[in-house]
């Protein structure tokens, strides 16, 4: 008998997951809608601006003006989007929290981001595809809300860390196939297509060419529906709130619940300081993703090898997460998180001091090791100090809370970016991007210290949560015996 239950203990894991398919279907499920959604993230940060700059030129021609016209553009509307999501997340998540709403919102939000995602791909006028932008963004970003709000429904209390860090896991590696097929389409698939008189025939031609980008953006939102539907089918709402009437009184709730929704974070201590931690903590892991191509570009790094280093990261990441959700059987998450907030603070010191490409490398390593667990444990950390029936309206607070951060770093980086170019000084306007980078190893410092304080407040809940998988433990250990 003793053999028997020994087997038993050990038969957990990323594998054993994936082998108990009647136990975890909709787990599964759950964890492979993050393959789906993140070759959206993917292009997002690589080819969206590339192509939006291609619509802009058509429009103005190629010229230095043109190319600061569409980036500044590119930019305000970047951080129109960020406010937008804060501003209407709240109420999509406090909506999801009805019973019978979370499903439905999920598949509508999923399915208008793929259709605009392949739309994106048209060749238009740029306004309007800066309009498609925006839609697309914040419904992407809603069903990435409501997708995280699920993990309360999909999984038990003693399994949440390790679903929540597959989900990331399987996210990072399986988002790399269609983008990898999406890229080779683009920068080499036309390379001889209809190559205008005078001009030479090669990469910096495809990537001009309108096709190579709709059937890239195609092949990515056909992989997002793919996996949507699966767990559209299998999912179920098993904690929420009672239904208005109707959607009207609904949505009139769902504002009300807001209110209550930031007076309730007030009067819990722990919850608040999380989120005000996570805030500034997530800050780091954010804004070095977003400025990674700008970091790269003033190293001289050329387009394809940031593209690689991108990658990279994915590919690290993968079993990084597995690692991190192998240590979440045997450390609490809240320590978990600490650990990966120190590797985010050496992540953003190390970029101050960069000034080699090999050096830009070396960061997107340690990038890739600590970027999923943060993410994962942070979310899993969440679900274990709310009540589950409110799960929608605190993880949208959640995401807001984090693209605040991210509208917040990239600022600070270029105000201080900006001022250190204009220097008299050689050297401080040589070196304003890692200047840049300074402000961000505060705010995750910052982060970290906060985050002590909630750790310390929200500990009888972790020991609760902790007492009760040991409890279940022990009930499958008597039962197998």
């Amino acid at each position: 008998m003793a053999t028997e239950n020994t087997s038993k203990k050990k038969d957990h894991g990323f594998i054993a997951f994936f082998k108990n398919k009647k136990e975890n279907k909709t787990a599964i499920r759950w964890v492979l809608y993050d393959v789906g959604n993140s070759a959206f993230t993917m292009i997002a940060c690589s080819l969206f601006a590339i192509f939006f700059q291609n619509l802009v030129n058509n429009e103005f021609g190629v010229s230095v003006d043109s190319t600061n016209y569409g980036n500044s553009v590119y930019a305000i509307v970047t951080s129109l989007i960020t406010i937008l999501g804060v501003i209407l997340e709240p109420l999509f998540g406090t909506l999801s929290d009805f019973k019978g709403y979370r499903k439905g919102l999920f598949l509508s939000f999923s399915l208008i981001g793929v259709i605009t995602c392949i739309a994106l791909g048209l060749e238009m006028n740029y306004i309007i595809w800066l309009i498609i932008l925006i839609v697309s963004k914040i419904v992407y970003n809603g069903a990435l809300m409501i997708y995280d709000s699920m993990l309360v429904d999909v999984t038990s209390e003693d399994k949440v860390d390790e679903v929540s860090s597959f989900g990331y896991a399987l996210g990072y590696i399986g988002s790399c196939v269609p983008f990898l097929i999406g890229v080779a389409i683009v920068a080499f698939g036309f390379t001889n297509f209809n190559v205008p008189e005078g001009s030479e025939a090669g990469m910096a031609h495809s990537l001009t060419v309108p096709w190579g980008y709709l059937i890239c953006f195609a092949i990515n939102g056909l992989w997002w529906l793919a996996f949507t539907l699966p767990l559209y089918k299998s999912y179920e709402q098993k904690y929420g709130l009672e239904p208005r009437k109707n959607v009207i009184h609904s949505i009139g709730e769902s504002y009300k619940r807001l209110g209550r929704t930031f007076k309730k974070v007030k009067t819990h201590k722990g919850i608040f300081l999380f989120l005000l931690a996570f805030f500034f903590y997530i800050d780091g892991v954010y804004s070095i993703i977003d400025l990674a191509m700008k970091i790269s570009t003033s190293l001289g790094v050329d387009q394809v090898q940031a593209l690689i280093a991108l990658v990279m990261v994915q590919f690290i990441a993968f079993p990084a997460c597995i690692v991190i959700a192998k240590l979440s059987k045997k450390y609490r998450s809240d320590h978990l998180i600490l650990w990966c907030i120190g590797g985010y603070l050496f992540i953003t010191v190390f970029g101050i001091f960069i000034s080699e490409t090999w050096m830009f490398y070396v960061l997107a390593v340690f990038v890739g090791l600590f970027q999923g667990g943060i993410q994962s444990m942070s979310r899993s950390y969440l679900t274990k100090i709310i009540d589950k029936k409110d799960s929608g309206e605190f993880f949208s607070l959640y995401d807001s809370f984090g693209k605040g951060a991210s509208f917040l770093g990239t600022l600070l980086y270029s105000v201080i970016n900006t001022i250190c170019a204009s220097s008299s000084n050689e050297f401080v306007s040589s070196h304003s991007s890692n200047f840049g980078i300074i402000p961000l190893s505060i705010l995750v410092v910052i982060g970290a210290i906060i985050f002590i304080k909630a750790m310390k407040i929200n500990e009888p809940l972790l020991l609760k949560d902790k007492n009760k998988t040991e409890d279940n433990s022990n009930i499958e250990t008597n039962t197998n015996t």
